[in-house]
């Protein structure tokens, strides 16, 4: 079973990039997010479901690597891609601001982000991520919103 944890925690491999491993982890989270059904409820689902099993498969991670949140464990920025753009329109702007948006909040980590890093296990890889990802989520709907202000 460590071998399934640690293929999901790394994204089958994408962890492994040698440089930016967390910005790959956000591009294979787009990628799945560009495939997945416009239907929030699948959305939804997939969201709760990456979350659960990401929370597992990183409490593995960890123990394997030895470190807490591992460089290589990269499905918490799958999963903070598809909170972020969770009911956001579809669009090359929207998409884009979306992606330097949670990897900004990603980064900094503003409160309690922080905070729910230092959660138990797995859950606190994921936990953190998710909590950038709705910032990133609600400043997307900010951007958005005052663009449709301006132009429109």
């Amino acid at each position: 079973m460590r071998s399934v944890a640690l293929a999901i925690a790394t994204c089958c491999g994408v962890g492994y990039a040698p440089v930016a491993p967390g910005t790959f982890g956000s591009l294979a989270g787009l990628a799945l997010w560009f495939v997945l059904p416009a239907s929030l409820f699948v959305q939804a689902a997939v969201i709760v479901l990456t979350f659960a099993v990401g929370a597992w498969a990183s409490g593995v991670a960890e123990r394997h690597f030895g470190a807490t949140d591992p460089g290589p464990a990269v499905v918490d920025e799958v999963m903070g891609m598809l909170v972020t753009m969770f009911m956001n329109p579809v669009g090359w702007v929207s998409v884009g601001s979306g992606f330097l948006l949670f990897r900004l909040f990603d980064i900094v980590k503003p409160y309690p982000a922080n905070r729910l890093e230092r959660l138990p296990r797995g859950v606190g890889v994921m936990a953190d991520d998710l909590m950038a990802a709705v910032y990133a989520n609600v400043a997307l709907r900010g951007i958005l919103a005052l663009g449709n202000w301006v132009i429109g």
